[in-house]
């Protein structure tokens, strides 16, 4: 990062100097604003020790031109890059492996996803998908091994609900298909609701399939395969792959152990027959309640088999981080499941609750159809197909994969450039548009500039000179793309690097207009320029792919 560069190349002087990127970048690249609190220090005013700092620095700098100007403005310390340093380090960039970004080397397990079996997906389904596939690509990039694990749920009560369908219906197992689960769900989630003893039925089949009832086992298998297959169609059209298919089922194997270890610490303790576990510390500013571990009946919870699930990830796997990627709203649940883990020591990974706010409609509510219910991921799909294909005569021509490529641009740009905790309005026809901060207007991009390199058979080379403002400050955007990304990677929000981006391709957008390629007769120049536009396409296309958006043949 051009910070720590900097930073290392003035840790040659006496003094303790901090550079940070500039607040004013329309005065300067880069601020030391150490003057003041060296005052005090020193004695001396802020002016005069930030002139003694300009003039040590340009003094440092005779020889290695890694500033073009260096100036104090009040005590504070302005820098400016130079050409060369900006041109050497596009060559850096070039030459090295994944744009010279520093590399870690962790175990990272990433948990997202988490549909529940024999239940449609639907729009809520959408955030989970993209950002953890976004945050799982990310990480890998950085050098980490990671491990996905889509974590289903199913073993829940909506998979009694459906085996109660299913017997009463009178259904043959070999008719049981993916129209009668989406019919069949529905309708008895409604039942229970209006019906005391369906619903003690329900969980009386949920908790006799839990326990190994090996009917309803042959009902379960068939509701589970019927399910995730339309789960994997689905995910496959998002671009979104897991290297575990995992569920809740997988982890009651290793609840007895994790129940032992939690007896032997003394953790357990029978509240009204329940087992819970106290997750309380003294430092809480509100009561929180204790994680219920067991039922009085004997059934377990979600609370049970994440505890469970995280027992078997760190037996298998020794995991350096594993991350939820889930909605805010499930904050409690993970602060108890989060505290249970410490507490009874079962795993030294850093356990990280990663909370995504809701899709919205225009009237700030949870997205909806006109009927009142969440559409579905399917009629998003055609949905955002639809609204393209009608912005421009042509391109119901385009090829499915194509129109696969853009309707992935629409919905992940649109959703990853807010930042994560927050909720926002989904407007499917403003995110279509093929101009402003949208999927669209950066796959525009990304062509256009595959048409201008595609047109040039050269080899590609660059001076060390700069031509125009516009020129400096594309190349600027292009240097400072570690810095974005490793606030996307440490933060584990992708909104950092999509911000980046956009400014990336409006930057660029900017030089096409302004830097008249073609009928550029300065050789030099022209092939400047050149790789110019081909660095920022390389950048944009692989960390575009970062965040789950390829680029179509054409639009």
């Amino acid at each position: 990062m051009i910070n720590e560069i900097l930073n290392n190349y003035l840790s040659k002087l006496d003094y303790n100097l901090n550079v940070i990127s500039s607040n004013r970048p329309e005065i300067c690249d880069y601020q030391i604003n150490d003057s003041f609190k060296l005052a005090k220090e020193l004695h001396k005013s802020p002016l005069v020790i930030g002139n003694d700092i300009v003039n040590d620095i340009n003094e440092l700098d005779k020889y290695n031109n890694y500033f073009s100007k260096v100036e104090c403005v009040n005590g504070f310390v302005n820098l400016t890059l130079s050409d060369k340093f900006i041109n050497d380090y596009l060559r850096t960039m070039d030459e090295k492996d994944k744009f010279n970004i520093s590399l870690e080397h962790k175990k990272i397990i990433l948990d997202y996803g988490g549909p529940n079996v024999a239940k449609p997906l639907h729009v809520g389904h959408m955030r989970t998908a993209i950002l953890g596939e976004a945050i799982k690509r990310i990480c890998a990039y950085k050098g980490n091994e990671t491990i996905s694990d889509v974590h289903l749920g199913d073993y829940g009560l909506q998979i009694g609900e459906v085996i109660y369908a299913i017997i009463h219906d009178k259904k043959d197992l070999n008719d049981i298909d993916l129209d009668y689960l989406n019919e069949a769900y529905p309708r008895m989630s409604a039942l229970v609701k209006e019906n005391d003893d369906i619903k003690e039925e329900c969980a009386r089949i949920t908790k006799e399939l839990q326990d190994g009832n090996s009917e309803y086992h042959k009902y379960y298998e068939v509701i589970k395969k019927v399910s995730v297959e339309d789960i994997k169609r689905l995910y496959k059209y998002l671009d979104v792959s897991f290297d575990l298919w995992e569920g809740e089922s997988d982890s009651y194997k290793y609840i007895p152990k994790t129940e032992e270890i939690l007896e032997k610490e003394g953790l357990l303790k029978e509240s009204n027959g329940a087992l819970v576990v106290d997750i309380s510390k003294d430092s809480d500013s509100k009561e929180l309640p204790p994680l219920i571990f067991k039922k009085s009946n004997g059934a377990y919870l979600y609370t049970t088999t994440d505890v469970a699930t995280i027992y078997e990830r760190e037996t298998k796997y020794q995991p350096d981080n594993i991350l939820y990627v889930v909605d805010n709203r499930q904050e409690l649940h993970f602060i108890q499941v989060f505290r249970t883990i410490y507490k009874a020591d079962i795993s030294d990974a850093k356990l990280e609750f990663l909370g995504y706010g809701t899709v919205n409609g225009e009237d700030g509510k949870p997205y909806k159809t006109r009927k009142g219910d969440a559409p579905s991921l399917d009629s998003l799909f055609n949905e955002a197909k639809e609204i393209f294909i009608s912005k421009k005569s042509g391109n119901e021509n385009m090829s499915d994969e194509d129109l696969r490529k853009i309707v992935n641009a629409i919905l992940k740009f649109a959703d990853l450039q807010n930042n994560r905790v927050n909720d926002y309005i989904f407007d499917i026809n403003k995110f279509s548009n093929v101009v402003g901060k949208t999927g669209p207007y950066m796959l525009y991009t990304v062509l256009r500039l595959d048409k201008i390199l595609n047109s040039e058979d050269r080899k590609l080379a660059l001076s060390d000179k700069i031509y125009n403002d516009v020129d400096r400050k594309l190349r600027l955007k292009i240097i400072n793309l570690e810095s974005a990304f490793n606030k996307a990677y440490e933060t584990r929000m992708p909104s950092y690097l999509v911000d980046y981006l956009y400014d990336l391709a409006v930057s660029a957008n900017d030089f096409y207009q302004n830097n008249h390629i073609a009928s550029e007769t300065d050789e030099q120049k022209k092939n400047d320029y050149l790789y110019v536009i081909y660095m920022t396409n390389r950048v944009l296309k692989e960390m575009l792919h970062l965040v789950g958006i390829d680029i179509p043949s054409y639009m």
